[in-house]
């Protein structure tokens, strides 16, 4: 089954806990504060692996999870970091926010690698809150929480030609004649049911990735057939092979063919025709192949409506006829063509994802006496708040009125005795 389209749920790993600890030895008094850091929580990093083809890895595993981060220790010691969790998927790659629709990255390098979730850091343990006024605290960190997000991994082909047209004109036959690739070819429409890829090797060295993508009819731009699901594929290519049947056995018009091909090329995007674009006229071998393509011709000098008059092979991949002549003009388009820039990836960096929190929180009055706080930064800072310490609350309430919380209460009408709620934790605010 040919997957490329899946949404997947990752969480990194949290950063192991801080320590509250002292140092205690024979003959050292008064050793102070010895408690570690929690070590760093793995993070979710995506790698381009060339032997995969498809997304079909993911067909029954949709949920990635990193390993948290050791505990800090005594005598100083840090907790162990965990490993990252490392995904691969094919070339061609594209990862967006499922959630927010935002584009995360595009791999389409070899080995190249892609963080979507980093791992939380590791919370400081009590030696890093030793002071003047409090040479021995109780005070240690949680250590902060994994990225947790939905991401959607969508494939789009890495190939520098693409072959395009109606089922059964002989798209497959050509890659199996080309090309190393097998796929199956059959005397009924539709027997390309998943994009091919082969490599196309010249004797002067010259190579270059080929596509066989399946049939298109009428509509397919709107959803009709196939097409829909594949025509995303075509996006990476930077010369169009448009294959036509030449030998009237379908008994269709090639001439309304080719024009109802570019058609749903331009419905589903009118840049794929800014590409170049051979027609190759297939079947040559066929007793009435020669008439209908001098007709062909005709119909296609005659339409003033064209932009310009495409390139035209004939060939027959039964005979090798023309064959040689279409790949060395192929590669010739190629060595002049620059990559075409794929929609909503052309701007966009590698880089790793950093889901930085847009407000640090919020105020909510549901009802009265009740007032609940939300937000990222505050959530995350509740989160590596040490409960159990009564010098890490305090510290976190100081926090909170650092944020301006305080106020924010204030001016929302919260007054003495009301219960303020933070995730699942819940306390009374004191004015």
């Amino acid at each position: 089954m040919f997957v490329d389209q899946v949404k997947v749920d990752v969480k990194a790993g949290n950063g192991g806990n801080g320590m509250v600890a002292f140092r205690r030895e024979k003959f050292v008094p008064n050793g102070g504060p010895a408690g570690g850091d929690g070590g760093r929580g793995g993070s979710i990093v995506l790698q381009a692996d060339e032997g995969l083809r498809t997304l079909m890895d993911f067909r029954y595993t949709r949920k990635f999870k990193a390993d948290n981060g050791g505990n800090g220790m005594i005598k100083q010691m840090t907790g162990r970091s965990a490993k990252d969790r490392i995904i691969n998927v094919p070339l061609g790659t594209v990862v967006t926010d499922a959630d927010t629709g935002k584009l995360i990255g595009d791999i389409t390098e070899k080995d190249q690698k892609l963080v979507i979730a980093k791992g939380g850091r590791g919370g400081r343990g009590n030696i890093h809150f030793a002071s003047p006024k409090n040479p021995a605290p109780e005070i240690s960190e949680n250590g902060e929480p994994g990225a947790e997000l939905t991401i959607r991994l969508e494939l789009k082909v890495l190939a520098d030609v693409g072959l395009v047209g109606f089922p059964s004109v002989g798209k497959s036959t050509l890659l199996s004649v080309v090309t190393s690739a097998k796929p199956k070819i059959a005397a009924y429409h539709f027997t390309t049911l998943v994009p091919n890829l082969g490599m196309v090797r010249l004797d002067d060295g010259r190579d270059f990735v080929m596509a066989d993508l399946p049939g298109l009819i009428e509509g397919a731009a709107n959803g009709v057939g196939l097409g829909i699901q594949f025509l995303r594929h075509i996006e990476r290519t930077r010369v169009i092979l448009h294959l036509i049947d030449m030998s009237g056995v379908e008994e269709n018009d090639p001439f309304e063919d080719y024009l109802k091909i570019n058609h749903e090329l331009t419905s589903y995007d009118p840049d794929l025709l800014k590409r170049p674009q051979i027609v190759v006229a297939t079947k040559m071998d066929m007793p009435d192949s020669a008439a209908n393509l001098a007709e062909f011709e005709t119909k296609l000098k005659a339409d003033d409506t064209l932009p310009s008059t495409p390139q035209i092979y004939p060939i027959s991949s039964i005979t090798q006829q023309g064959i040689k002549a279409l790949l060395a003009q192929t590669a010739d388009l190629l060595a002049v063509t620059p990559q075409f820039p794929v929609k909503g990836v052309d701007d966009v960096e590698h880089r790793d994802y950093d889901a930085t929190p847009d407000q640090d929180f919020t105020v909510e009055n549901p009802e009265d006496g009740l007032f609940v706080l939300s937000g990222e930064k505050l959530e995350r800072l509740f989160k590596m708040t040490n409960l159990d310490r009564e010098e890490s609350l305090m510290r976190f309430a100081r926090q909170l009125r650092g944020m301006g919380i305080d106020d924010a209460l204030r001016a929302a009408g919260a007054e003495n005795g009301d219960t303020i709620q933070i995730l699942d934790y819940a306390f009374q605010f004191m004015d």
